[in-house]
């Protein structure tokens, strides 16, 4: 029987790449001290009480935060932002020292990566996580997950 090759994304492509993410937010302060002072992010364009575009850590992703106008919700119900981190448990330990909440802490999840789960001000869930090179391999499901 013929071995099968490991599918992997090719490179090029169409071209699409992602840009960014917008998270609409009420309080952009709040947001700013959340995604800039505690996760890391550098801010790289702002306009003042509205609008904030944030380039990630290693300077791979940008992230908007855009305050949503009275009448607009903010709710991101089947969106979560994943965040990868190789000292994943260092980092949860720094945050929470900072005062974050986890909904989850650290754990190992049955697809083989290690989790943490939290919220932003707004509620926006995130996924704070280490995957490696597992990231972009196939995925083998465990019946069960260990701390």
């Amino acid at each position: 029987m013929a071995k099968r090759k490991k599918s992997r994304p090719k490179k090029g492509g169409n071209g699409l790449e992602l840009n960014h993410a917008m998270v609409y937010v009420r309080d952009l302060a709040a947001a700013l001290r959340f995604y800039g002072g505690q996760l890391g992010f550098k801010m790289v364009d702002e306009y003042p009480g509205a609008y904030a575009r944030l380039m990630s850590p290693k300077g791979k992703v940008s992230i908007a935060l855009h305050v949503a106008v009275a009448e607009q919700g903010v709710s991101s119900d089947g969106v979560r932002l994943y965040l990868e981190v190789k000292d994943l448990d260092g980092f949860c330990e720094k945050l929470q020292g900072e005062g974050v909440q986890f909904t989850k802490l650290p754990a190992m999840m049955p697809w083989g990566w290690r989790h943490a789960y939290l919220n932003d001000p707004d509620g926006h869930e995130i996924s704070l996580y280490w995957a490696g090179r597992k990231r972009f391999e196939k995925t083998k499901m465990r019946r069960s997950a260990s701390a």
